[in-house]
């Protein structure tokens, strides 16, 4: 399944049209950077249902596609021609180099329930990144997980020796690029819409994404190996325009605020074996594909560039993005105690 993401003259004059006066709209705009039934999709529809079962307000939904990249969506957010936007930190990052951070390997637990009680307390999500949101007109409402990155390739990956020369696809992330760079590819930056073709005619030979969005998105159609290394975990964020929100009279901003809690989690259960469940999907629509989950052992080479990757956010981020990994690492050292 190929995608477009060509904003047309059509949606861009509809959502202008009613772009006035937001904050005392009936109607609230929400883009997102999947699939109805993916998981931003899911986490989007139980958000609306929420606001809309606990106000007058209604909210409209905008998956992939229809208003187009994820960059065109987040300056429709930040212009206030959308009320709400989710946009993963992989492309944040140019906007908000701290939140580059979710892109050091190996930082995210692989524990589930390790992971969860952290996105659901950590201070640097709930108190630190709030900030830096909204000095680029954002209100950070919630950042939660996706799902266990993984790669899809043309050939086995069981070192960093096997992804040399190969061009693997990056979101248009600084230090994704240095991760990529150390597990020994070529990255190579390009928008989602590009990404299916670009496979199909070898342009690239590689890409990564959480199990679900290789099944839904048929990555296995233009790959042959996916392979699971245990580096990251999808996160995304969902996030207000901050006019918009300093606007809502109490009453609103509680009824956001309570439909975002309900969301996430909602979508933290709605997430219970979908990795597996989505791998499994993958073997039966193609029983050639080659699943492969590196052990420990095998692991060891790619977790030893994470140190380096660290340090490479270091420098981009300076004082700041070391005051976020730090307390990003107080905030997993506590989740795992619980």
């Amino acid at each position: 399944m190929r995608r477009t993401a060509l904003l047309t003259a059509a949606a861009a004059g509809a959502l202008l049209i009613g772009a006035v006066s937001s904050s005392q709209a009936d109607t609230w705009r929400y883009a997102f950077e999947e699939a109805m039934e993916e998981v931003q999709g899911k986490y989007a529809q139980k958000f609306k249902e929420e606001v809309e079962a606990n106000s007058d307000h209604t909210i409209q939904l905008f998956p992939f596609g229809t208003l187009g990249e994820s960059a065109d969506i987040m300056e429709q957010a930040q212009a206030g021609i959308l009320q709400f936007v989710d946009q993963s930190p992989g492309f944040t990052g140019a906007l908000i180099p701290e939140a580059q951070v979710f892109f050091v390997p190996y930082l995210l637990p692989q524990d589930q329930d390790t992971l969860n009680a952290f996105f659901r307390n950590s201070k640097a999500i709930n108190e630190m990144f709030p900030e830096l949101y909204a000095e680029q007109g954002l209100e950070l409402l919630k950042m939660f997980p996706e799902g266990e990155v993984c790669m899809t390739t043309q050939k086995p990956v069981n070192s960093p020796a096997d992804l040399e020369d190969v061009k693997f696809r990056v979101m248009t992330n600084p230090l994704l690029v240095e991760s990529y760079k150390a597990f020994g590819a070529t990255p190579t930056p390009l928008p989602w819409g590009e990404v299916y073709g670009a496979l199909q005619t070898g342009i690239i030979q590689g890409q990564e994404n959480p199990g679900f969005f290789l099944e839904s998105t048929k990555m296995y159609e233009v790959t042959e190996v996916v392979t699971c290394i245990g580096h990251n975990n999808f996160t995304t964020a969902v996030m207000a325009n901050k006019d918009f929100y300093d606007g809502l009279s109490d009453a609103d901003k509680k009824v956001v605020q309570d439909a975002s809690d309900a969301a996430f989690e909602y979508i933290l259960d709605y997430q219970k074996n979908l990795q597996e469940e989505s791998l499994k999907k993958i073997k039966e629509a193609k029983p050639s594909m080659e699943i492969n989950i590196l052990a420990e052992d095998a692991r060891k080479p790619f977790m030893d560039t994470a140190d380096d990757v660290e340090a490479a956010f270091i420098e981009m981020t300076g004082d700041s993005g070391k005051k976020i990994l730090e307390q990003m690492k107080a905030d997993l050292k506590s989740a795992s105690s619980q």
